[in-house]
This record gives C-alpha cells, structure tokens and sequence, in this order.
C-alpha cells in the first residue's frame, strides 16, 4: 500500500505540472479560434504546439510510466476516484507509450496547420486549399493508430473509442440504419403536409449588440455562471472547460439569421453546464475531461432542442426574445416564434440545420470519414462524393465547397467525432424520459426556472459521467441499454402534431 500512496502521489505531482501546460495551451488556443490576428495564427499554432509537447514529455519520463504501471497493477484497493484515475492514465500510455516527444510535436505542428489551411480553404470556397492537409491529417491518424499497444483491428474503431469509449462502428451503423430506416419516410411525409409554417422574421436584419445582449439572458436563464465563464465570438462555435471556474462559450453573430446564434449559445451554454456542474472531486484526481462526446453532445443537444425548442422554454423565451428585438418580434406570436425555430427544411449546412434533419447531416459525414481512413477514396474526390450524398439524402447540393465539404472544421483534427452528435441525441432521448417520470419539466420551464432540471440533471447525468463508460452510464441513469428509439420516438411525436400529420 506504500508503495501504492507513493505512486499516487507522483502521478498527480506531474499532472499538477502538466495542468500549467495544457492551461496556457488552451487559452492561447482559445485566443486563436477568436480574436488572434490572421498573421498571428500560424506563430501562435506553434506556441501551442510547443505547450502541448513540454506537457506530453513529462508523461513520458520513466518514474511516472512506472508509477501510473504500479497503479494500475494495484487500482482495484483504491477509492472510486484514484481507481478511475489509474485506469484512465493507463489508456492514455496504451496509446501514447510508443510515440516519441519529436513525433508528438511533428503530429501536433500538422494539425496546427490543418486548422490555418482549413480556415483561409474556407474563406476561399476552394477544397484544394485544404485537401493537402487533410491527407497529412490522415496520414498522422493512421501512424498513431499504429503506434498504440494492442490497437483494434479497425483504425476507425480505434479512433471512435477516443471519443467514445466502448463504442463500435458495428453499433453506430445499426443505430443509423434505424434512423434511415424511420426518419426518411417521415421526412417525405412532413415535406409533402399542407402545414405552413411562417419564417420571414428570421431573417430579419439584427445588430451584433442586440444578438449579444440576447445571448447573456439566454444563458442566465439556462443557469451559466458568468463569474465562472465568459462569451466570445469565433467562426466556429464551441465551448471551452479551461478550469474548474473557467468555462468559457463561444458563438457566431450572422446579421440576418439571430436564430442561428440564439442555438448555437444555447447548445455551448449546455456543454458549459456540464462542466460547471461537475463534482469538484474530477478535479481532484485529475479525471475532468473523461466525459465522452456522446456524453457531452448529449446535454448541449438536450438544452438546445429537448428543452431549447420545446413549447414550454419557447413560453419563456418569447418575451425577452421580443424585448431584445422589438422591431423584429412586433407582428410575430408566441406561436409562431416556436413553430419557426422547428420548421423542417432539408438545408446545406449542419449547424443551420433543424433538429429532424440534423441526423443526416451526421450519417453522411460518418459514412465519408470511415471512407477517408479506411482509403476507399481519393482526397481531391471528396467534395463530389459529399455533394452526391447531400442530393440523394435530403435532396440538395452545395453551390461551393464552403457551404459544402468544407464546413466544420473537425477533420483538421481527425476523425471519429462526428458520430457522437447524433448518438447524443439519442442518450438524451433516453434520460428526458426517465426525467419526466421524476419531474414536470414544461411546468418548470415554461416558468423560466430551469434549476429543477439542472439539478435532476447534476444529479444523474453529470455526477458520474467521468467514472462510467458511456453504454454504463446510460443504463444506470435510465435503468435500459442504449437505444435510437426514444429519440426516433420523440421526433415522431414532436413533428407529426407540428406538421399536423
């Protein structure tokens, strides 16, 4: 036991420095998605880059190795939380252990640049600027694949676990399939309903100030604490757990689309409340950042569309939606408000697009990136293949790569993320079932007071999400395994009264 507590005591001295590292990495890296200069990405992408490497070398001095390995040998006499601890250090030198420091810092430089040459691809609608790089993210990917002890057999497997432990391709693609298999018919179904639906304010011209005035009452009402967090805009939303009281959310003002910002803000104020309202004993021991994507994607997807464009929040919204907005909101109805921001639209881009179509913006980025890793395709050919999908799927094309292949941003740093988006939704589905057995979720927030349900929430989503596996984790918060039908159920109910089916 000794020699256990000593141990111990090591690998959380090194990650205490290791903290000081990816702390100064991650705010210069949230400087960089928001208001670093374009001349200065690229300089500040190799500081990052360098922060990120003096972090990963002390993982990779000899004492601490064999202080995570003694552990690990004796993690099942440890608390809950050390145990958790051991076991995750210990995946972490499954796949960091054969990789150098000099190859670590090359792989990091690569993805550095991805990001730069996906942004200035991106601002010049052109695939070709970008597809150099994402071969090189490729190429990275499947060396360090290559490089962890006892990998999967299949490379995308492998990846997938990163952000998803315990989860298979063989288990995303029959959740898909069933997806497919009842979303498209009812999508013909609602495309073809007489109901019509008004959306012409939506677009009505909106002011940055009056966005962002919208956006912190937004997230006071969601519950974020902003003496613990801030907001900032970027071309790519996201969220950022710095530290335990840092937690900070980003959006993207458009002028003549505040709807977008407005759920963009609401969907980063639901990861920002995970991370808030985390025990402080992650901390502690070093385990904060085990929550899963599909965890994570699940409660930012909850608070935007569960309960962010439910009727009752909508209820709540309205009045400080108009209070904001007076001009733009003085002919539209509550009503109306809440029939708009579900309307159902088969559209180009994926964080424009409505929570029913949402799921075949993800198969058909799933279906690409497993094409990509698994080389069935050429790099230069993707943009024709994404086009291709996106015409057959929901029966429309981009007019260029920008609102097409070149979108999101996440393939700058590899691949297995996508998945977890709609695999969320469908966790979610399954634990607002078992809350409204537990709770009158519309009363509480057509009221506006959501701390009723982040406290259920806090309770039993978020308490032990960094100690459990997710399918683990589902089943002990609703007592069932991991199913797509809560979620397809939800979308039937939901938009066949909308569309008055």
């Amino acid at each position: 036991m000794q020699n256990l507590e000593k141990a111990l005591e090591l690998v959380k001295n090194t990650l205490a420095r290791e903290r000081v590292y990816t702390h100064a990495a991650q705010v210069l890296n949230f400087d960089l998605e928001t208001i670093c200069p374009p001349e200065g990405m690229e300089g500040q992408g190799e500081t990052i880059a360098f922060l990120t490497n003096q972090a990963f070398r002390l993982e990779k001095e000899p004492a601490f190795i064999e202080a995570v390995e003694t552990l690990y040998a004796g993690r099942e006499v440890l608390s809950e939380f050390d145990r958790v601890l051991a076991e995750d250090q210990y995946e972490n030198l499954r796949k960091s252990r054969n990789i150098t420091a000099e190859q670590d810092h090359e792989f990091s430089l690569i993805l550095q640049k991805a990001y730069v040459d996906w942004l200035n691809a991106k601002q010049e609608a052109d695939f070709s600027g970008f597809a150099p790089s994402l071969e090189a993210v490729r190429g990275v990917q499947e060396q360090q694949v290559a490089l962890r002890e006892n990998p999967q057999p299949d490379a995308y497997d492998e990846l997938l676990g990163d952000y998803e432990r315990g989860m298979s391709s063989a288990v995303v693609d029959a959740a898909f399939d069933r997806c497919k298999e009842r979303l498209v018919p009812l999508l013909a179904r609602i495309m073809k309903s007489p109901k019509k639906i008004r959306t012409d304010f939506l677009s009505r011209p909106v002011s940055d100030e009056a966005q962002r005035k919208l956006a912190e009452r937004v997230l006071e009402l969601l519950g974020y604490d902003f003496t613990r967090g801030a907001l900032a805009t970027t071309e790519h939303p996201f969220t950022d757990g710095i530290t335990k009281n840092d937690v900070r959310v980003t959006t993207h003002f458009y002028p003549t689309m505040f709807a977008s910002s407005l759920y963009s803000v609401i969907h980063e104020g639901g990861h920002a409340l995970f991370e808030q309202n985390q025990p402080a004993e992650n901390y502690d021991h070093y385990i904060e950042f085990r929550k899963t994507s599909g965890m994570h994607e699940s409660v930012s997807r909850f608070y935007e569309n569960v309960i962010g464009r439910s009727e009752a929040f909508v209820h709540a919204l309205y009045p400080i939606v108009c209070e904001c907005f007076p001009e733009v909101m003085a002919d539209v109805s509550e009503r109306e408000l809440y029939e708009a921001v579900n309307v159902v639209q088969p559209s180009l881009i994926r964080t424009e697009a409505d929570e029913f179509t949402y799921t075949l913006h993800i198969i058909i980025r799933y279906e690409i990136e497993k094409m990509i890793l698994h080389r069935e395709v050429e790099i230069a050919g993707l943009p024709e293949i994404w086009n291709r999908k996106y015409q057959e799927y929901m029966g429309v094309a981009p007019s260029n790569d920008a609102e097409g292949i070149l979108q999101d941003v996440h393939w700058s740093s590899g691949f297995g993320y996508f998945p977890t988006y709609a695999i969320g939704n469908m966790y979610n589905a399954m634990y607002y079932h078992r809350m409204r057995e537990e709770l009158d979720v519309d009363a509480c927030v057509a009221a506006g007071d959501l701390a009723p349900v982040n406290r259920w929430m806090a309770e039993h989503v978020f308490a032990r999400a960094d100690r459990r596996d997710p399918l683990d984790w589902i089943r002990e918060i609703t007592g069932r395994d991991f199913t797509p039908d809560d979620f397809l159920d939800y979308l039937e109910e939901k938009y066949t009264k909308l569309y008055e089916l």
